[in-house]
C-alpha cells in the first residue's frame, strides 16, 4: 500500500482482503461499513462513486483503521458511533455498544408505552444501566409524551447518554442518576426497562475479541451465573413500578426460565416473551401480580 491517492472501490477491496485474510466472519460487510463511515458515504454511495478518488491523508487513515479492525477492534467501535433504531448514538468505551437484538425490546415496549400514553396523558421510563442512552432515546423518540430517566453506575457513560440525548433532539425530556441499580433513583415509573450484563463470570473469556476486549466488563459480567443483575432488579422494582406498568427485560439466549423465576418470586407475573433475529429468547416483559 502507498501514500497515494486511491479510489473508493479500491480501497474497499483492500479492506475486504486484508479483513478476509485476517479470517473475520463478513469482511465484505465490515468493508463498505467502514469505508463507508470513514468518507460519510452511503452504502450504496461506496458503489455508486467507487470510482471517486480518496485524498492521500484520508487514505492513511483508512489503511489505519483497517488494521485497526484486523487486529478484532470493532466497525462501529472505529468509527465512534453507530445507527439504534433510527437514532445515531456516540460510543465511548465506558459504554456497551448497542445491538440490532436490543431494538426487539424497543419494539415491544412501545405498544405497552403508547397504551399508558392514550390513558394518562403521559408516560415515565426508567432505564436502568442505560449506557448509550439507547433503549430510553429510542422510546422518547418513538413516544413525545414520553419522559424517562437513565440511570448507570459510569458517570462517563452517563455523559454520553445525555450527549446522544442532545444529539438526538430529546434531551429536554431525558435525565440520568448516577446509581447502583435503584441505589439513587427516585419515584414512580410507568415502565422500566434493562438490559443488564447476563454473561456467566466463566463465560466472558470466551467471548468473541470485538466484544470481550471492547465492551466495559461491568456490562457484560452478570456474575456466577449471569443472573445477578436480575435479582437486584426484581428485589427492587416493585417499589418503583406503577400499578398498571411493566418491566422489560433482555436476557441470555438460554435464560428465559430463570429470569422468570427470579421476577415472579418477587411477585411479578411472566407476561410475554420475544424472540431475537436468530431465533433466539431475548426479551421478557412482567407485569406485577394481583393482589389476593
Amino acid at each position: 500500500m502507498t501514500n497515494q491517492a486511491e479510489t473508493v472501490s479500491g480501497l474497499t477491496a483492500q479492506a475486504k482482503r486484508r479483513f478476509a485474510e485476517a479470517g473475520l466472519s463478513t469482511p465484505s460487510t465490515d468493508a463498505r461499513i467502514l469505508i463507508s463511515g470513514l468518507l460519510g458515504l452511503s452504502l450504496s454511495q461506496v458503489i455508486v462513486r467507487g470510482s471517486d478518488t480518496v485524498p492521500p491523508k484520508e487514505c492513511v487513515q483508512i489503511r489505519e483503521a483497517i488494521e485497526r479492525r484486523v487486529r478484532r477492534e470493532p466497525v462501529y467501535r472505529i468509527l465512534g458511533h453507530r445507527e439504534f433504531y433510527g437514532l445515531d448514538l456516540q460510543l465511548s468505551p465506558a459504554t456497551l455498544e448497542p445491538r440490532p437484538d436490543t431494538e426487539i425490546l424497543v419494539d415491544h415496549v412501545l405498544p405497552h408505552l403508547r397504551r399508558i400514553v392514550a390513558e394518562n396523558g403521559r408516560a415515565r421510563v426508567l432505564d436502568l444501566g442505560t449506557g448509550t442512552g439507547a433503549i430510553a432515546l429510542a422510546l422518547l423518540k418513538e413516544c413525545p409524551q414520553a419522559v424517562a430517566v437513565g440511570s448507570d453506575i459510569s458517570q462517563d457513560a452517563l455523559s454520553i447518554a445525555r450527549r446522544n440525548a442532545d444529539l438526538n433532539g430529546v434531551a429536554d425530556r431525558f435525565e440520568t442518576v448516577q446509581s447502583a441499580w435503584f441505589e439513587s433513583v427516585n419515584g414512580l415509573f410507568d415502565i422500566i426497562v434493562s438490559n443488564p450484563p447476563y454473561i456467566p463470570t466463566a463465560a466472558v473469556a470466551d467471548l468473541e475479541p470485538e466484544v470481550r476486549n471492547y465492551d466495559p466488563a461491568a456490562a457484560l459480567d452478570g456474575g456466577e451465573d449471569g443472573l445477578d443483575a436480575y435479582r437486584a432488579i426484581a428485589e427492587k422494582v416493585g417499589d418503583f413500578v406503577r400499578p398498571g406498568g411493566i418491566v422489560a427485560v433482555e436476557i441470555g439466549h438460554d435464560q428465559k426460565d430463570a429470569v422468570s423465576y427470579v421476577f415472579e418470586k418477587a411477585g411479578f407475573l411472566h407476561d410475554e416473551a420475544f424472540r431475537d433475529y436468530g431465533g433466539n429468547d431475548r426479551v421478557l416483559l412482567f407485569a406485577q401480580a394481583l393482589p389476593g
